[in-house]
């Protein structure tokens, strides 16, 4: 996991419950079958930047910090977003993440999907050892949003006409609000102020648009070494992404690549269609927007106390916005 020096220098400093966390999520996907748990573990082994564990732990630093506490909801959180992962690389029909072979290529479709409906359950029993009515009731209407923003990419898929304004509401249900929910539910937890968790909240809603469209941009960007797959991944799949939505509303090259886009694209297709995406203003675009989301973070955070975290935070939505993978 390459990051950039600050955010580095937070992974150090929040070393020791990270680490906690880890073997927690390693505790939570222990099972009898075995099958499963290899499953389970895989992906677990896969990595990742942990970027929700993260924004738990900080969001928390802003009220009575309570490590217990909170890697029960980094633990959770975490756990949903795994199993979201295993679910997407069966409908996208993935054979790699990270770099490395996916449940879905190791274990086949049926057993993957037992695998995510093992990992959400999983989620659940940990979370549900939190005594709090109103904690359940925002992580219940999180889940319900995500799953919502999932149906709706597969409807979506290969809609060359859906409108910006409803990829950016597909966006924040699908990727955004669960990095929303990190910060509030962390806040939530140790009783942070609700000027604060307001501060937070949009906060991780804006973190999160940014994230999800710079993944966007990188699948069309980056390289297959630095993604740990294939480029142009979404376009293959059907995934329409604001790059390319902004690049078929131009005049020159909108009709060429709405030819190109098509359930049965062939490998020079798509080439094709990355080619006239980088020669449109799309990308240019899209990043713009990203960079706005990111300014809308950081003055959200102008609300909270001048803190490490808030600082900490700010570094982790710079590295959102400038990561290469």
């Amino acid at each position: 996991m390459n990051l950039s020096g600050n955010v580095a220098q937070l992974y150090q400093q929040l070393e020791g419950d990270l680490g906690r966390v880890e073997e927690r999520l390693k505790a939570a996907l222990t099972c009898e079958h075995k099958e499963l748990q290899d499953a389970a573990m895989h992906l677990l082994s896969a990595g990742g930047k942990r970027l929700r564990p993260v924004f738990v732990l900080l969001a928390g630093t802003f009220g009575d910090y309570d490590f217990e506490q909170l890697s029960r909801v980094a633990v959770g959180l975490e756990l949903i977003h795994m199993a979201s992962l295993v679910h997407d690389d069966v409908i996208d029909d993935a054979s790699t993440r990270r770099g490395t072979p996916t449940v879905k290529f190791l274990y086949g479709n049926r057993m993957s999907m037992y695998t995510g409906d093992f990992i959400f359950a999983q989620s659940l029993q940990v979370l549900t050892s939190i005594q709090d009515h109103t904690f359940h009731e925002i992580l219940s209407k999180a889940i319900h949003r995500m799953t919502l923003g999932e149906i709706e990419q597969i409807k979506d898929l290969y809609n060359l006409n859906q409108s910006v304004r409803h990829y950016l509401h597909r966006i924040r249900r699908k990727t955004a609000f669960l990095i929303e929910m990190s910060c509030v539910l962390g806040a939530h937890a140790t009783n942070t102020k609700k000027a604060h968790r307001n501060a937070l909240r949009r906060f991780g809603y804006f973190a999160g648009m940014a994230f999800q469209i710079t993944d966007d941009l990188l699948d069309l960007t980056s390289t297959k070494e630095r993604l740990g797959k294939p480029v142009g991944s979404d376009l293959r799949q059907g995934n329409i992404t604001l790059p390319v939505l902004l690049a078929l509303r131009e005049k020159k090259i909108g009709d060429e690549l709405r030819n190109l886009i098509s359930p049965d694209m062939s490998e020079d297709a798509v080439e094709s269609a990355i080619h006239l995406i980088k020669s449109s203003t799309g990308l240019l675009n899209a990043q713009k927007l990203a960079d706005l989301y990111l300014i809308k973070a950081s003055e959200s955070l102008a609300m909270l106390p001048a803190t490490s975290a808030r600082l900490s935070l700010a570094a982790l939505a710079t590295y959102i916005g400038k990561r290469e993978h």
